[in-house]
């Protein structure tokens, strides 16, 4: 399968290969793969540039970190000279339609008096080690899909489809794209009122990547079945600071669903938290946004069709170094309607287009969502949220950067716009806090509900 590159209203590849349940795609051939780190970057995407060069061709993103910048400090902006090129507003978003989502859209509709969006240059910049790219590789001829799409083998460190076949594959690619194999990070979340107040919420995070160990083998990880283990822990306010949440992934998930803890204050105990998933609401989040939103979308994905609809130029947030700078603060930040336009930087990126349909006799709130995933990097930048009317719902908006000391392409805010309610929800506020911490040495038994216990009562 080889990826075309047509005008930027064109959706690329117009792929729309369904997985029925119980079948198994077929692995791409040795000649498929030996595309992959030429013609293709070692991630699958086109490298070349589009049509009118407004997406450049990729060269290997950021290999080295900024001069002036150290690890553990806040990441300098590589692109400190980059200037606006144009910025949409209500009055000309007409204009650009054919380069964003519905959800986008609905932005400017909604707060036509302050949404902007300001367009910079394109750069490229997602990178990633050297050994994931030789892992994706390996992964391109051997990975396979379980039974119903509902988890992976045969895949270790980097994404185990880098030329997705359908939907599940595009997905699962997001799911364990790469970010490091242990990290600890502080920060929080918003969720203001329409008038722009709000109470933040403080979280220590500390998430253990078994799958992304480097010389990690699939037989090792079919062992285990642990694709990764994730503790959040609330910090603030001081009604909730204790409550902690302790979730472990699998990687096939007919064989062990998830499983989750969360530990409670007011009872002093850990509980099992089967309901830790899907549409159960996500966590102090005023009912803004559901569990699977968190990370843009998580866990089992066997209550949806996934479709690929192919390819897109997109204006999504990327580099956004001054949104994550320590110079700012969250009330810099955080405005009525939205966050601060000011301080987003979009640009244009090819994205691959899924779409997931909620499968007859089964129960979401989110009827349809549309996940746009750039191609350098497998993580998802938008996805536009539809509900059981089929009017759209929600948009999410993930503001990317390049954690220059890893490196890895990742979120560092992630944002949910309920258009019923005209509120949102800001996740991963980091500017005051210390930042991610990527060379943790975390154990697997602090992974555990005695452990989760024990740092609850301290």
């Amino acid at each position: 399968m080889k990826p075309h590159t047509f005008n930027k209203s064109t959706l690329l590849l117009a792929l729309s290969v369904a997985l029925a349940s119980g079948s198994v795609i077929a692995k791409i051939s040795n000649d498929d793969a030996a595309k992959l780190g030429q013609e293709l970057t070692p991630m699958g995407a086109v490298k070349a540039a589009n049509q009118d060069g407004s997406i450049p061709e990729w060269t290997g993103g950021i290999t080295k970190a900024p001069e002036g910048y150290n690890v553990g400090d806040h990441h300098v902006d590589p692109y400190p000279s980059d200037t606006v090129k144009y910025s949409i507003n209500a009055g000309n978003v007409a204009d650009y339609k054919d380069v964003l989502t519905p959800g986008q859209v609905k932005l400017f509709e909604t707060y036509p008096d302050t949404f902007k969006m300001d367009v910079y240059q394109t750069r490229r910049s997602a990178s990633f080690p050297a050994h994931v790219y030789e892992a994706v590789k390996v992964n391109s001829t051997r990975a396979e899909l379980v039974e119903g799409g509902n988890g992976i083998k045969n895949a270790a460190v980097g994404i185990p489809f880098p030329i997705p076949a359908n939907g599940l594959e595009a997905i699962w690619n997001h799911i364990v794209r790469y970010r490091g194999e242990a990290i600890v990070r502080q920060g929080g979340q918003a969720a203001p009122t329409a008038t722009g107040d709000y109470t933040y919420v403080g979280f220590d995070d500390q998430l253990l990547l078994p799958y992304d160990v480097q010389g990690t083998t699939p037989a090792e990880l079919e062992k285990t079945n642990i694709l990764f283990k994730f503790k959040q822990k609330v910090t603030e306010p001081a009604r909730l600071a204790g409550t902690a949440l302790l979730v472990h992934e699998t990687m096939d998930q007919i064989k062990t669903p998830r499983q989750a803890w969360t530990y409670n204050t007011g009872q002093r105990r850990v509980r099992r938290a089967p309901n830790v998933a899907y549409d159960a609401p996500g966590s102090a989040s005023d009912g803004l946004r559901l569990t699977d939103d968190f990370d843009m979308y998580n866990g089992a994905p066997n209550r949806y069709n996934w479709t690929l609809k192919g390819k897109q130029e997109l204006l999504i947030p990327y580099n956004d170094y001054r949104l994550h700078s320590d110079k700012v603060k969250y009330d810099d930040i955080i405005q009525p309607g939205h966050i601060n336009p000011d301080l987003v930087r979009y640009e244009k990126h090819r994205v691959w287009v899924v779409e997931a349909s909620l499968k007859d006799n089964t129960r979401h709130t989110y009827k349809k969502r549309v996940f746009y995933i750039d191609e350098d990097s497998w993580q998802i930048a938008v996805a536009d949220i539809y509900d059981n009317r089929d009017e759209l719902y929600r948009v999410a908006v993930a503001h990317g950067l390049n954690y220059y000391e890893v490196p890895t392409q990742w979120s560092t805010l992630e944002v949910y716009h309920d258009f019923q309610s005209r509120r949102y929800i800001a996740m991963g506020l980091d500017n005051e806090a210390k930042m991610y911490d990527f060379s943790a040495e975390l154990k697997h038994k602090s992974f555990t509900p005695s452990a989760l216990r024990r740092e609850g009562r301290r």
